[in-house]
């Protein structure tokens, strides 16, 4: 089978995408409803509407959305509109999913350690299938690709040092012991993806 055949036979359909996307958003919406809960943060975009919701009226899935808005250009000029047009989709459905779990599930108890680490984890799975798509969830996530893919970085190491920067600039929203469980799901979030996602290693349909 000739290099052409091979690249031809790994792609993934329209319909695989849709599913990865799907599937991954929802993953992700359930860590960040454990996230929620508990009162953590995390960094990038994400960050920033936790802290909306805490701070305001405004529900996470509606700050989400808002904050993605400015970075599609970055997108659009780097990754092409098949990336962008996946991404945003993507941030729909993890906007959408996000509100909509908190109407469908609820946790009476749930330790914040617990949360931080296997809120993280389910978080860091579902952005390893969106990259594995060709998408990701905006933000921070495209300023990470791009870093990656120029300059050979890795896409976790330097999502896990933004993440906690973003994390300890929230000390007037969120309680000093809280910051610092929610350091502990920026680092299980971003060891998923650093362990996992290399450049050049598989990515779908790229």
């Amino acid at each position: 089978m000739s290099t052409v055949d091979a690249k031809k036979s790994q792609k993934h359909t329209r319909l695989e995408d849709a599913q990865a996307m799907i599937l991954g958003t929802l993953i992700i919406s359930l860590g960040v409803n454990l996230f929620i809960q508990t009162g953590l943060l995390s960094g990038g975009s994400a960050g920033l509407a936790f802290l909306i919701q805490y701070s305001t009226t405004i529900s996470f899935g509606q700050a989400f959305f808002l904050i993605n808005l400015p970075f599609y250009a970055l997108a659009i000029i780097h990754f092409g509109w098949e990336f962008t047009l996946k991404t945003f989709f993507a941030v729909f459905c993890l906007s959408a999913f996000s509100d909509l779990t908190a109407m469908m599930i609820s946790f009476e108890s749930v330790n914040p350690i617990y949360a931080s680490i296997v809120g993280g984890s389910l978080i860091g799975v579902g952005f390893l299938m969106l990259f594995r798509h060709n998408a990701s969830l905006g933000g921070i996530n495209i300023l990470a690709r791009y870093v990656s893919e120029k300059y050979g970085v890795s896409m976790g190491k330097f999502q896990m040092v933004v993440d906690c920067i973003i994390v300890l600039l929230s000390i007037f929203v969120v309680d000093y012991t809280l910051i610092a469980i929610s350091i502990i799901g920026a680092v299980a979030l971003n060891m998923i993806i650093a362990v996992n996602h290399k450049p050049g290693r598989y990515m779908g349909n790229v």
